[in-house]
């Protein structure tokens, strides 16, 4: 059967509407998502020791903060196209101003959900991020792949309502690295991936779990689809 008829079906029985602003007629209207295509840097908060060098497709703030809770709280899973796409640009940009990486091989780590939060939701939100974005990469000819090197170790509290401090305390020691589950090819350049970044205490504890286990003259790097402006 074909699936633009069932699209279009889908569409009359329960329209689209913009998970950013509510506008009707696309998961993610063209405002919203131009709102995720300005690449900078991501900067937290306030930087952790050993943050590592990271870039944001947009601003966690606006349409761009309830499309991101749609995709990782309510199943809006469609809006996995449009935000891993900008996970793409992000991570595009923080390669390039790492160096000549493009040439490179690029593996997307992507940070794991806990256990907890993979039962609650029924899905690992970022590792969808990460395959879409590994996708958009490699059809613009970057040589992009996803590995799951990373896994949690032990519990981890809920970091919603914890400061930044107790966010590093909370999450100290709680990354491994499972080497053996891909290999890591010669000159390739690691990119952490990740939907937020807040206190910058995920990125820093992922980047440095990596650092501490794969040998290479390469700084470990990092990208999210949107980081939290500062505080005034």
């Amino acid at each position: 059967m074909d699936g633009g008829w069932l699209g279009a079906l889908a569409d009359l029985l329960m329209p689209r509407t913009c998970a950013g602003c509510g506008l009707p007629g696309s998961v993610l209207c063209a405002r919203c998502a131009a709102l995720l295509a300005q690449p900078r840097p991501a900067s937290p908060r306030r930087f952790p020791d050993g943050f590592p060098p990271a870039a944001a497709a947009g601003a966690y703030a606006g349409p761009v903060r309830p499309a991101l809770i749609a995709f990782k709280e309510r199943g809006r899973a469609e809006l996995a196209a449009p935000l891993g796409a900008a996970l793409a640009l992000a991570v595009a940009a923080v390669v390039t101003a790492a160096g000549p990486g493009l040439a490179r091989p690029v593996l997307l780590v992507p940070v794991p959900s806990t256990p907890a939060a993979v039962r609650v939701r029924g899905r690992d939100h970022v590792r969808e991020l990460a395959r879409r974005a590994e996708a958009e990469l490699r059809a613009a000819g970057l040589d992009a792949r996803t590995t799951r090197l990373l896994r949690r170790r032990g519990r981890v509290r809920d970091s919603a309502e914890l400061s930044a401090a107790a966010r590093r305390a909370n999450l100290a020691g709680s990354f491994v690295v499972d080497i053996r589950r891909a290999g890591v090819p010669r000159g390739a350049l690691l990119v952490v991936v990740d939907d937020v970044v807040t206190s910058g205490a995920t990125l820093t504890e992922a980047a440095g779990a990596l650092t501490r286990v794969v040998e290479g003259p390469e700084p470990v790097l990092a990208a999210v689809v949107a980081a939290t402006p500062k505080r005034p």
